[in-house]
């Protein structure tokens, strides 16, 4: 691959979901200085995936993706294709990239202020592609949707406005054993999901969201910009479907692909991870948040102006606001874990005050358990991010080599990670 830095500021590229060392894996210690290339090199050995790449400078990661900085990366292979699964791109294979912004008269606005740093940022408007008020023209048959969620901090909770039915085949690491026939799929940042979906009958239809409830301060989000609307439902994607024609209908396959399942004996240790949003000292990024409790304004001028909690008792509060994992927030020059090459782990992940998207760089694992339960229906598949509140367990085994180049661990609310709750390590 061949990056070049056009922008007036450090950046990189993550390759979300790509199983490679650390070298190319594009984490905030890969930095691509302005006017710089940066040409890794990606041996692809992982099974058919729908996978992302994104920017992730510590620090401004969440800005830059708000911006653009983010972009799906598709991997094939002989066994999906023998599935005769839709494989037209752009006609009945469609890659989604799901994105909630913020505009002023046209203008992409970045709410720089504690709550946005707390909550993470959630825009009023609901772009797939690029595109506001996005509009599908799909043929009538077996449509493959690839769901990659880009937002910031949104949690999807996708249905159709007809309650259809569809089928999951897909989860981050790749196909499933078997689809699985649902009504509504949960979307977290981070996270990528396959659909197939019978348009047969010649109906337009809508695909909606749920309002995203993951906050722990559901009183003071109308406070927020873009967040006041929480409580409706959004539109996503309007489908319209073209006559069906005399083209044979393709069936759902009753079986996908085997999967490699580690056996959870082979793990050799047991890690416990904590999510944490504590009392302490915080340190600030580039995006740090500054003023009042709204310091600066929405928009650097001022939904709030001075802040409502303006001031000096907005400063203590971002202080207080420190995010971490087991209290501690990230440390470039620190290696917080230690894993030996080959090795299979469980990793209990747990989440403070709301739930949180982990996501762990150049792994794949699978979904033990949730709150001490069987993991729900859609922890199935291969994962790399899964949303955690309640503890979860997860099996990994890590296959890749760090070579002095840490993976990275952390939410996958974007300002979460900016400000400290994220953890690195080493795989020797």
């Amino acid at each position: 691959m061949v990056v070049t830095n056009q922008l007036q500021e450090d950046t990189t590229v993550h390759w979300h979901g790509l199983i490679i060392p650390g070298p190319a894996d594009g984490g905030p210690h890969q930095l691509i200085r302005p006017g710089s290339t940066w040409r890794p090199r990606l041996k692809v050995k992982q099974p058919a995936a729908t996978l992302m790449y994104h920017s992730h400078v510590h620090g401004s990661t969440a800005e830059q993706v708000y911006a653009g900085l983010a972009g799906v990366l598709l991997v094939a292979d002989d066994a999906e294709r023998a599935l005769g699964l839709p494989s037209e791109y752009g006609l009945d294979d469609l890659p989604l990239v799901l994105q909630d912004r913020i505009f002023d008269q046209g203008r992409l606005v970045y709410p720089n202020n504690h709550m946005a740093m707390m909550l993470g940022v959630r825009g009023d408007t609901i772009l797939v592609n690029g595109t506001v008020q996005p509009v599908a023209r799909v043929p009538g048959r077996l449509v493959r949707l690839r769901l990659v969620n880009a937002s910031n901090a949104r949690i999807y909770d996708l249905s159709f406005t007809d309650e259809r039915s569809f089928h999951w085949i897909a989860s981050d690491g790749g196909l499933l054993e078997r689809p699985v026939e649902l009504r509504s799929l949960r979307l977290a940042p981070g996270e990528r999901a396959e659909l197939l979906v019978d348009f047969s009958d010649g109906r337009a239809v809508t695909l909606e969201t749920e309002p995203d409830g993951n906050h722990p301060m559901m009183g003071m989000m109308g406070m927020m910009q873009g967040a006041a609307d929480s409580s409706r439902r959004h539109t996503v994607l309007r489908f319209v479907p073209a006559s069906r024609g005399n083209a044979a209908q393709r069936p759902v396959p009753d079986r996908l692909v085997a999967i490699e399942h580690v056996d959870a004996a082979s793990a050799v240790r047991r890690r416990r991870l904590v999510l944490t949003m504590g009392m302490g000292m915080r340190g600030r990024g580039r995006g740090s948040m500054g003023g009042g409790m709204m310091g600066g304004g929405m928009m650097g001028g001022g939904m709030m102006g001075g802040g409502m909690m303006g001031g000096e008792m907005g400063g203590r509060m971002g202080d207080m606001m420190a995010h971490g994992i087991d209290g501690r927030a990230f440390d470039m020059n620190r290696v917080d874990q230690r894993v030996r090459l080959g090795d299979v782990e469980t990793w209990e992940v747990s989440g403070e005050m709301m739930a949180h998207p982990i996501h762990v760089h150049g792994v794949q694992f699978e979904v033990l358990s949730r709150g001490g339960r069987r993991p729900d229906v859609r922890d199935q598949g291969l994962r790399d991010t899964v949303l955690v509140q309640e503890p979860v367990e997860l099996l990994v085994r890590f296959t890749q080599p760090t070579l002095d180049h840490p993976f990275m661990y952390h939410c996958h609310i974007l300002e979460h990670e900016d400000n400290g709750m994220m953890g690195q390590f080493a795989v020797v």
